[in-house]
């Protein structure tokens, strides 16, 4: 769905065992992972997030919530855009405990902007 000149436009797809859905609120973006985030649906989340991230949206937030899985494809993706955008844009909300042990495991937790 394109975005519209209103206060809130919404996106979503399915690929594979992961559905993405991306929101924009006013100058707020949300890009929602279900499902799985590995080799087969990241790049879809990196179109999304690039897409997102080239947009005039003053902060960017992927919400892991409703993720049940990911790898360490999703990892990086995820420090990458974090490094890409300039500080306090980007975030992310924590996922499931077996999804944030992950970030645990790798040292990411500390080191990555969780927003809760």
């Amino acid at each position: 769905m394109p975005e519209d000149d209103g206060e809130r436009a919404t996106r979503a797809s399915k690929l594979g065992s992961l559905a993405v859905r991306s929101t924009r609120e006013g100058d707020a973006h949300v890009i929602e992972l279900i499902g799985e985030l590995d080799l087969d649906g990241a790049p879809r989340v990196e179109e999304e997030l690039r897409r997102v991230e080239a947009s005039d949206v003053q902060a960017i937030v992927v919400d892991l919530g409703e993720l049940e899985f990911i790898d360490s494809t999703g990892l990086r993706l995820l420090v990458m855009a974090a490094e890409r955008c300039r500080e306090g844009r980007f975030s992310l909300l924590r996922g499931p405990k077996q999804v944030h042990r992950v970030f645990e495991i790798t040292d990411l937790a500390d080191r990555l902007p969780f927003a809760d």
